[in-house]
């Protein structure tokens, strides 16, 4: 019985460990597929969020339509360079107002009208 049982304990120790691996790299790509899936439904519901917010109103000068007055002129403040070096790459920026001139975007639904389509008699 002592001869049989000396390659009996080698045999459950590499086939044990054999096992241990096999189950702790199922584990862990378990883990990781579930950790892509929670990244995939909070993409979703970001996404959806997103697509459920309606436009900004923003201008080409990428200013809020409330920075802009009614004729279009922006008054936001904006960084403009003065000095540049051998590279042509800016080195000196000065504060200037914003040279835009007209918004362009998405209008603001609280300034369309829509007439009745049907008399209400």
């Amino acid at each position: 019985m002592g001869g049989w049982l000396w390659a009996v304990i080698p045999a459950v120790m590499v086939g044990g460990g054999w096992v241990s691996e096999n189950a702790r790299r199922a584990l862990k790509t378990r883990h990781e597929r579930k950790l892509e899936l929670h990244q995939a439904a909070e993409r979703h519901r970001l996404a959806l969020e997103a697509a459920n917010r309606p436009p900004e109103p923003v201008c080409g000068c990428t200013h809020h339509l409330a920075k802009h007055d009614q004729q279009g002129k922006c008054h936001e403040v904006v960084e403009a360079p003065t000095a540049w070096d051998a590279d042509r790459k800016p080195v000196q920026y000065e504060a200037r107002p914003c040279n835009c001139q007209q918004y362009i975007g998405p209008e603001p639904l609280s300034t369309v009208f829509a007439a009745e389509i049907v008399d209400p008699r």
